[in-house]
């Protein structure tokens, strides 16, 4: 037996080595053909160089042969000019020298304008100085630079790992800004990498139980807006590398950053049976479930018309579930699975436009059954009824305040359950409401209540930037408080 496992692990380690040799031989063959491959790229570059300098030669050498010309073309009409006026001073040197050998006064002075012709010879005008010189050293070249240039190419190094700066870094309005540097400043950078992944633990990432990471490429920029972002985990892991023409280089130290938000479902176990609910979305369903119901009652009946066994998980969201009955009579109402026990959050509520009346606010877990949002001191909501004419309010212990403000096609609440404050906004334009400030003593659910019609959740979202500035400048007024506000009992 022991020689059997000896044989065994030889005949094992036998083929991890037949492997290994055939990886190293396809190395091999790669390496051969990577290297002819850069052999190419290199002669295409060194041949694109000598193209260039051709080019700039016969452009250089064309601009020398131009100015050749130019200046031959001067110094042969300057000598042309010069070979006529001497031509014409030796024709009047000749009369001249003729007139001079008149001895009668008389024929003398019939040659006596001689004196002005000869006065007024071209050559007394011409200059004996060349109009343009021989240099041409004013089109001579220095390749020093490039000399040295060239000499210094090299082949591209990795670019250095990139810094992220922590402090730069933005995490607001359901965005993630990140912004990184180069430890030394580097001209050959062609453009960055940014992945980033989502995780529920804090600090450096973690191998195990991790969400692969999702990659931006082409970054041209030194920071990246990641936008429309839904934060349903706690964090966010960043990284970045820095990319030339040929190499990436190492990715940064990886940093992370918080992206804590308020993230439920709608409890389907216990909303009202007209109401027709998935995770985010809840519609009015005028046939109570009762369609439902049926076929459910026959799929779960077996052979002898008993009820066949069915598994149940028992998951702590599951429990919490089952723990209430369902809303019913006329209270059309469905809750969030997630409680709120402190901090703030914030959400968002779109309304179809047929929905004939619907609410939205939160309410303790001790909701009864047959109550409605708003008519209990357990419960708060804004209501919008659009049945025959359009009622926009807000209420709490079954008393209401008429809101004269259009109605928006999508609602923000906010809850600061440590700061006992509910607020109500318009979600585009982050106008304010309507506000209650009590101290809650329970913790809080998400509701809903809708008739002839259908809502749509819009859950992750962290508290918009311009509702933090709004509640700063609101927490310093009263005017919105209103009658309906109280200390909860």
């Amino acid at each position: 037996e022991t020689l059997q496992r000896i044989v065994s692990t030889l005949a094992n380690k036998n083929d991890e080595i037949h492997n290994f040799i055939d990886m190293l031989n396809h190395t091999i063959k790669n390496v051969q053909e990577n290297s002819s491959n850069v052999i190419s790229e290199l002669d295409e570059e060194f041949d694109g160089l000598y193209s260039i300098l051709d080019e700039m030669k016969g452009t250089m050498t064309n601009t020398i042969q131009q100015e050749e010309a130019r200046k031959i073309q001067a110094l042969q009409n300057q000598l042309s000019q010069c070979s006529s006026a001497l031509e014409s001073s030796e024709e009047l040197l000749e009369i001249a020298a003729q007139s001079l050998d008149i001895k009668d006064p008389v024929e003398f002075s019939k040659v006596e304008n001689i004196k002005l012709i000869v006065t007024m010879a071209s050559a007394f005008r011409i200059s004996l100085k060349p109009k343009v010189s021989d240099s041409m050293t004013h089109l001579m070249v220095d390749f020093s630079l490039e000399r040295r240039m060239l000499q210094a190419v090299k082949f591209l190094p990795v670019p250095k790992a990139p810094e992220i700066d922590l402090a730069a870094c933005l995490v607001a309005d359901n965005c993630v800004t990140v912004s990184w540097r180069m430890p030394e400043e580097d001209n050959r950078i062609d453009h960055f990498v940014l992945e980033y992944r989502k995780t529920n633990f804090d600090g450096l990432p973690r191998v195990k139980d991790e969400q692969c990471w999702e990659l931006i490429d082409y970054i041209k920029a030194s920071e990246y807006t990641l936008s429309g972002l839904k934060f349903d985990t706690k964090y966010m892991n960043f990284r970045v590398q820095a990319c030339n023409k040929a190499v990436a280089g190492e990715y940064s130290d990886p940093v992370t950053l918080e992206t804590k938000a308020f993230v439920f479902n709608l409890d389907n176990t216990s909303s009202h049976l007209n109401l027709k609910v998935e995770d985010t979305y809840v519609e009015w369903d005028p046939t109570g479930g009762k369609g439902q119901e049926k076929i459910k009652g026959k799929e779960n009946k077996g052979r002898s018309g008993t009820p066949s066994p069915k598994r149940t998980s028992f998951s702590p969201r599951s429990l919490m579930r089952g723990s209430r009955d369902r809303f019913t009579g006329e209270s059309y109402t469905v809750l969030g699975d997630t409680a709120i026990e402190s901090g703030q959050h914030y959400w968002e509520v779109r309304a179809q436009k047929d929905c004939k009346s619907y609410s939205v606010g939160v309410a303790y877990k001790n909701l009864g059954k047959f109550d409605q949002l708003g008519k209990t001191n357990s419960s708060w909501c804004i209501h919008i009824n659009n049945w025959l004419q359009t009622t926009f309010s807000a209420k709490h212990n079954n008393k209401a305040r008429t809101l004269d403000i259009p109605v928006p096609d999508r609602v923000g609440v906010y809850c600061d359950f440590d700061g006992g404050q509910l607020t109500f906004y318009n979600a585009n334009s982050k106008q304010l409401l309507y506000t209650f400030r009590t101290k809650f003593t329970q913790p809080l659910l998400p509701g809903f209540m809708v008739w002839c019609g259908g809502l749509t959740l819009s859950t992750g979202l962290q508290v918009p930037s311009a509702v933090k500035t709004l509640q700063k400048s609101e927490n310093g007024l009263s005017g919105s408080v209103g009658s309906l506000n109280n200390v909860a009992q």
